[in-house]
């Protein structure tokens, strides 16, 4: 998400906790039933609800039409291991960050924590299901990296193999919990999108050293990366280390909204987004390298030949129209803008270097990459991966800001178009900024492999039934998917597209008040009901995208 300003393994659960865990299960599933029930008796537009939406559905799906989306195409939905699974403190994890920063203050978290949420740590086979009746090809999940390694490291993780032997500091309950999920996906012909770091760094790191502040971390990430690549490698084709570090690097370490909470030294805090963007990219370089060079991208097995496994990053990128096309001046702003947030974290993996704008503009504050350090980042992913939300316009600043940090360093004025609707984060929609997105990554970027490996709006959704008919969401995912099949008919290199979010989940910093989901969450019985928006987007999976546009004239 991003934020702008304007083997022989331990049982995972011993026999006494999976009869506590029936008897809970019946009594949220009693309970759940009983609510509907009553809901039902007291508002027959419920019923009218769901026949409306299913007709509505239904003509919609009425002619077949041509697809600019190949067979190949993998049609997916995406979540983070903090924002869902819950279980805190169950099946051995151990805290992360987040679970400290939402405790350090009631409104770090909008007073809410991960601590459950939706509870997918119980109710995995659940979602698994849903996953299979919405007909998805890829679900794209994170581990969380204290629930593999409750104290962030583990004895000699440096080098062996570690899943026939138990090594001290490794979670082998956690271990068995993805393994479960990874397993199912594959039993049902989902393919696995596995994310290695979605912002829940253990807390014992960032108490040990400072965590990402720390280059520590780099060797740190690459020995848990390992773990991940051994137990689960021969099933996971498709890698991602590290989502989003732009929002890790802004968020945690410049605006302070995000964990651990640090405002940016110029603001009069500590933190130092540029070193840490620095330690992201080496930890995601060196996590590469132990990927490839070590063999894990020939652990993948396909039926009874092996393929090569692949690994990337996921970025952020929001595209940036110039207010005046025209004037050189606010071109060269929206590019400088998409520089220091996409480019930022993207240059280095391609190029092996920062844009040319960030060294000219900050100059020292920015990190130098080692020649060794460039060598290693050079080409060291095999797809970019696009979380892609919203647009702004952005133009040359007629005046210094008064305020400092990384919004000032850019140097570029960001401004909303008074017509474009937004979404109740406030972020504008404008679909056409999907294709020019594409567009401007498949340019600068030689035509790479292209993955959007998030997209999705929340809507307002204050009660049960706004939330079942979502139409909002519906309209902006139509509009978005409709703008990146745009972008690959006309060439772009697109495999793959992730709604986000698969269900209502805990958003971070806004804690349960924004609602991402295509599948609602009833955050106190648990229950999950699928929306609009989830019928919709089964629809187009199921015709490969073709009732998303009129193609022959998009």
């Amino acid at each position: 998400m991003n934020n702008t300003p304007v083997e022989e393994n331990t049982p995972l659960l011993s026999s006494g906790t999976l009869v506590e865990n029936r008897k809970r299960t019946c009594f949220v599933v009693a309970v759940g039933a009983l609510s509907f029930v009553a809901v039902l008796l007291i508002r027959s537009d419920l019923i009218a609800l769901f026949l409306n939406r299913t007709n509505d559905i239904i003509q919609e799906s009425n002619e077949p039409k041509a697809s600019v989306f190949p067979q190949t195409f993998l049609w997916g939905a995406a979540t983070s291991a903090y924002q869902i699974e819950g279980g805190a403190s169950a099946g051995g994890r151990g805290p992360s960050i987040w679970d400290t920063f939402c405790a350090q203050s009631a409104e770090n978290c909008s007073g809410d924590t991960g601590n459950v949420t939706a509870d997918h740590f119980h109710h995995w086979q659940e979602d698994i299901e849903i996953m299979q009746s919405l007909g998805l090809k890829a679900y794209r999940f994170s581990i969380s990296w204290s629930r593999i390694l409750p104290t962030g490291t583990a004895e000699g993780t440096e080098s062996g193999d570690h899943r026939y032997s138990k090594t001290k500091g490794i979670n082998y309950d956690g271990v068995q919990f993805y393994n479960h999920i990874i397993d199912a996906l594959v039993a049902k012909g989902i393919e696995p999108f596995v994310t290695l770091y979605h912002w829940d760094l253990p807390q014992t790191l960032q108490d040990r050293y400072g965590g990402w502040e720390n280059e520590q971390i780099i060797d740190d990430f690459a020995k848990y990366a390992r773990i991940c690549f051994q137990f689960f490698g021969d099933r996971v084709k498709y890698w991602i280390t590290i989502n989003e570090a732009w929002s890790v690097a802004i968020g945690g370490y410049d605006q302070g909204n995000k964990a651990p909470g640090m405002l940016n030294e110029e603001q009069g805090g500590t933190g130092k987004p540029y070193l840490i963007g620095h330690h992201l990219l080496l930890a995601h370089a060196r996590a590469v390298s132990v990927y490839r060079e070590e063999g894990y991208s020939k652990w993948y097995l396909h039926g009874n030949s092996i393929k090569t496994g692949v690994i990337g990053i996921a970025n952020s990128g929001d595209f940036r129209f110039p207010v005046d096309p025209k004037i050189k001046d606010d071109i060269d702003a929206a590019t400088r803008a998409m520089e220091f947030q996409l480019g930022w974290m993207t240059d280095p993996v391609w190029f092996g270097d920062y844009p040319t704008s960030m060294k000219r503009i900050l100059g020292s504050r920015l990190p130098e990459f080692t020649k060794q350090e460039k060598k290693m980042l050079r080409g060291t992913a095999d797809f970019i991966g696009l979380n892609h939300y919203s647009s702004l316009l952005a133009s040359a600043p007629k005046s210094p800001p008064s305020y400092g940090g990384y919004w000032t360093d850019q140097s570029v004025t960001l401004t909303n178009n008074p017509s474009w609707k937004t979404t109740f984060m406030g972020w504008n929609i404008v679909p056409d900024g999907a294709r020019e997105m594409l567009l401007w990554l498949d340019k600068r970027y030689n035509h790479p492999l292209i993955f959007v490996t998030e997209n999705g709006m929340a809507a307002d959704e204050p009660d049960f039934l706004h939330s079942l008919r979502d139409d909002s969401r519906k309209e902006y995912l139509e509009g978005y998917i409709c703008g990146f099949g745009q972008a690959l008919k006309r060439g772009v290199n697109l495999g793959g597209y992730f709604a986000w979010s698969l269900m209502d989940n805990f958003e971070w910093e806004y804690g349960f008040s924004r609602r991402f989901g295509l599948v609602h969450v009833n955050y106190t019985t648990l229950v999950r009901t699928p929306k609009l928006s989830a019928d919709w987007y089964k629809l187009t999976i199921k015709t490969n995208g073709a009732n998303v546009c009129e193609w022959n004239q998009a």
